[in-house]
């Protein structure tokens, strides 16, 4: 029995929800299931989930997209990536200038 199936075995109501999910959101639609996919891998690279970003990597080419398109979901990703961190980074220039800069999370 793999890992997998041993989580599902353990945890079935979770597990099984996360896999119904999947197949709903990722299905095709009024978007083709391809496109979902290749959205899904932006969001990945994003968050910075390797297993996930590899996962979907995989997962457009099984439903074939080409390199190109994936090079540049890849692209927009390391472009919303940068232009996340840089509105982070002047929410912290802002509130650090603010007398009323409240508490860290990292504080006790």
């Amino acid at each position: 029995m793999s890992e997998f199936e041993r989580w599902r075995k353990e945890f079935p109501e979770v597990s099984g929800a996360v896999v119904r999910m999947r197949n709903k959101a990722f299905a095709d639609g009024s978007i083709p299931a391809k496109y979902k996919v290749l959205t899904a891998l932006a969001i990945a690279v994003v968050e910075k989930c390797k297993p996930c970003a590899q996962g979907y990597y995989q997962k457009a080419i099984e439903m074939g997209a080409t390199k190109d398109e994936i090079k540049e979901i890849l692209e927009v990703a390391i472009t919303m990536g940068a232009c996340i961190a840089e509105t982070w980074a002047r929410e912290v220039w802002q509130d650090g200038r603010s007398e009323d800069n409240g508490r860290s999370c990292c504080e006790e």
